[in-house]
């Protein structure tokens, strides 16, 4: 027999759509205090939809930066209970001139829905919430399962704040498992559960020169120039081949199992493809020995973002800045601990750091990496209600793969909560997250509000 819960949401597939745009014209870009209230007026809005379809509880919960949302409902004794995890906030739209349309006017074009947090994260948030409503209204007001919520709205800077709510409420948020969408299916139409994530140092190294900006003409020569500075300093973290040459780098680093390799093979995968599509590069660069999934999954890296400082602006300024800095990340992977590789990284920045030059680094977020075991009856159920429902498009066993990201949070659940996570996401590889005409493709919108039904119903039965 056919889902109730999966009927009504074939039924009101207009109506979701609808209202997710709604919630991505609210421009809640955490990183931006401009956009402050705009983070609050996302919260409310989620908050209220929680409230208006059942659940119970509802709290938008005050932090030191950007509230935290909580609902719950307990009603299902003998049955599981869920945590279903998502972020509300975004990433700042920037360069606004290469969207095709607004950023935070929603619009359709060629079946995918165009916006700034489209796929990353409110979309996914949207397809828990209107699977939560389908299962109500599919199943007589009631649910199969128990369920909590838990939602942030600082993702995108760090997620501060619920790493410290949960660590102080972990009675509260009790759970046998977490649900996670903010992840990607590994190719379009492929029933995909991402079961790992690589950890993540991010800090910036500020260098220090001379006491102000002094003019290049009168004290170029004699003044000690932070830019160069960083220069030899970021020369010396890699070298040619993509090795990492800080000091016991690689000590702890943990091997995929030969089983996952061999999975990672049979994965539809074109590295050409890839290249091209993805990437968008002549080459594609990286160490040697390893396949391009085994180096975006599984193996550490070190990369630098931006290096603020200086004259920046249009024009001519001969100035040797006071300052300067670079902002610098390293991926991680199992057995690798944040906070010794972060002990190796400062001991080597600072012997690295040239006469005349002072440094000093700031760490903005530090996690470990996360890989979860198949076997446990969460993932399973997961696996089969996603073939379910791709089974139609794609005759495929749902697949697991890696990610090279990092969700912090994952990693808390794990450690904190001791509960596995399901990182069940709908994504797709060319969503665009972080730049410009983010999307997501509205069946995969579709589909995840459907897995998710059949997910907790087979919960229910188990």
């Amino acid at each position: 027999m056919a889902s109730p819960a999966v009927a009504f949401a074939r039924e009101n597939h207009q109506r979701f759509l609808s209202e997710l745009k709604d919630l991505l014209r609210i421009p809640s870009v955490s990183t931006s205090e401009e956009h402050k209230s705009d983070v609050q007026k996302a919260a409310d809005f989620v908050a209220a939809e929680l409230r208006r379809i059942g659940m119970e509880n509802v709290e938008v919960v005050p932090t030191k930066g950007h509230p935290l949302i909580y609902a719950d409902w307990l009603h299902a004794p003998g049955s599981p209970t869920a945590l279903c995890y998502a972020h509300y906030d975004v990433q700042p739209p920037d360069p606004l001139d290469e969207w095709v349309s607004p950023p935070f006017e929603p619009t359709e074009r060629n079946n995918n829905l165009y916006a700034r947090g489209a796929v990353d994260d409110k979309g996914q948030l949207w397809m828990e919430i209107k699977a939560v409503e389908a299962l109500m209204k599919g199943h007589g007001g009631k649910l199969p399962l128990n369920l909590k919520f838990i939602i942030e709205g600082e993702e995108e800077v760090g997620g501060e704040s619920i790493a410290e709510y949960v660590r102080k409420q972990k009675a509260k948020l009790r759970a046998d498992f977490a649900l996670v969408c903010d992840t990607e299916l590994f190719a379009p139409d492929l029933p995909t559960l991402c079961v790992g994530l690589r950890g993540l140092v991010y800090t910036e190294i500020e260098a220090l020169g001379p006491k102000t900006d002094l003019h290049s003409g009168m004290y170029g020569g004699v003044a000690p120039n932070p830019f160069f500075g960083l220069i030899e300093i970021l020369s010396q973290l890699k070298d040619s081949k993509g090795r990492i040459l800080i000091p016991g780098f690689y000590r702890d680093v943990k091997k995929p199992s030969t089983d996952e390799l061999k999975a990672w093979k049979r994965l539809p995968f074109n590295e050409e493809h890839y290249r091209k599509t993805e990437v968008g590069s002549k080459v594609l660069i990286g160490e040697p020995g390893f396949s391009v999934l085994y180096r975006t999954w599984a193996r550490p890296t070190l990369e630098v973002h931006g290096m603020p400082g200086g004259f920046t602006a249009p024009g001519a300024k001969t100035v040797i800045p006071a300052r300067a800095a670079a902002k610098v990340s390293m991926r991680l992977v199992p057995d690798q601990d944040p906070d010794d590789i972060l002990k190796r990284y400062t001991n080597y920045v600072k012997k690295l750091t040239p006469k005349g030059i002072e440094t000093k680094i700031k760490v903005w977020s530090k996690g470990p990496a996360c890989v979860v075991g198949t076997e446990n009856p969460y993932i399973k159920a997961a696996t089969l209600a996603m073939h379910d429902v791709f089974k139609d498009v794609f005759k495929k066993d749902t697949v697991f793969i890696r990610s090279g990201g990092s969700i912090p949070i994952v990693t808390d659940f794990q450690d904190v909560l001791k509960i596995p996570s399901v990182m069940m996401g709908f994504g797709l590889p060319d969503d665009n997250l972080h730049a410009p005409n983010e999307k997501f493709h509205i069946p995969n919108f579709y589909r995840g509000i459907e897995s998710i039904c059949l997910f907790f119903e087979k919960l229910s039965r188990t």
